[in-house]
């Protein structure tokens, strides 16, 4: 699917893409947003721009000089966004090729900070003026909402450790469950950051001629340094409450255990008593008295009782 936008009075909006009149209006776009695009979009994307749109597995490559480029079709970066998918946080790259005239995004998955920004230009709230300026945008759009994004795992931290530090007869697998939930969003969060980080850097080098974008961009920085601290906390808190969290299920285990070893002692001298006298011998004096049984019994009783009194006596217990 193409998305294609103009700059009209400084404000961003979005224009119709008529089948008939395509090479026009995408000479007229200051941004063209390419998503998960057919073979036939591509080839006429390609035919018009007259360069190569990456593929998949190229926009996914981890090498630096594979992710920050430039040549003859223009700066080229490739950006880790967060995305949410069926309850569980994922990353996708987002390809950008900016030109002086245009700006073109390729992506695969839907993003949330690309709706954000296409209803935000709906409402004629985004105020820019240059595909470069819309650029640096979109990445302080992109933090703001990885800001967000940070906070509701913060708060998701929080019920989760009043369920495990202050709840009684809490479900601590549950709890376990949704620590790693988070220490994964977390760790995605910091990943697109550190992403983001590499990346204002890189742009900071061709904005050189642009000293308003080139503060923006610092701020970037600072707002990017500032949520890594933060995800680093985040990291430590998790960890205490995961370490928290099978401390606590290792000590109800052993509650268990010690009921069951307990009662293994308990039972012992009851259990040596009726051994001694389940035994087949001939003379065995106690077989013939009146009182033998109940006293094997008293017997018993005594020796089941004497090993629990000890252990409540000292503490044990």
């Amino acid at each position: 699917m193409l998305r294609l936008f103009n700059i009209d009075k400084g404000m961003l909006k979005e224009q119709a893409l008529p089948e008939e009149l395509f090479e026009q209006a995408v000479a007229k776009a200051a941004w063209i947003d390419v998503h998960e695009p057919s073979d036939d979009e591509r080839t006429q994307l390609q035919a018009f721009l007259s360069t190569e749109l990456p593929e998949s597995d190229d926009v996914e490559e981890i090498e630096f000089s594979a992710r920050y480029f430039t040549d003859n079709a223009g700066i080229h970066v490739r950006s880790l966004f967060l995305a949410h998918c069926e309850g569980r946080h994922s990353t996708v790259t987002v390809a950008f090729i900016l030109q002086n005239e245009r700006l073109i995004t390729l992506r695969e998955g839907e993003l949330a900070d690309f709706r954000l920004l296409r209803m935000r230009a709906r409402r004629g709230q985004v105020k820019v003026h240059t595909p470069q300026e819309l650029l640096v945008i979109m990445f302080e759009q992109k933090v703001e909402n990885l800001a967000d994004a940070l906070e509701d795992i913060h708060r998701k931290l929080e019920d989760v450790s009043y369920l495990v530090l202050e709840e009684i007869d809490s479900d601590l697998e549950d709890a376990i469950d949704r620590l790693a939930k988070l220490e994964d969003s977390n760790g995605k969060i910091r990943l697109c950051l550190m992403d983001t980080q590499r990346s204002i850097s890189f742009l900071q080098r061709h904005l050189r001629n642009n000293p308003e974008l080139q503060e923006t961009a610092r701020e970037i920085i600072r707002d990017v340094d500032t949520l890594m601290s933060h995800t680093t906390f985040l990291f430590d808190k998790i960890n205490f409450l995961m370490d928290s969290t099978q401390g606590f299920i290792n000590i109800a285990q052993n509650k268990i255990i010690k009921i069951f070893s307990i009662a293994a002692v308990v039972f012992l001298p009851p259990t040596l008593v009726a051994s001694i006298y389940g035994m087949n011998f001939q003379y065995m004096p106690e077989l013939n008295l009146r009182l033998g049984y109940p006293g094997a019994l008293g017997l018993m009783f005594l020796a089941g009782i004497a090993p629990y009194w000890i252990f409540k006596r000292k503490g044990w217990l």
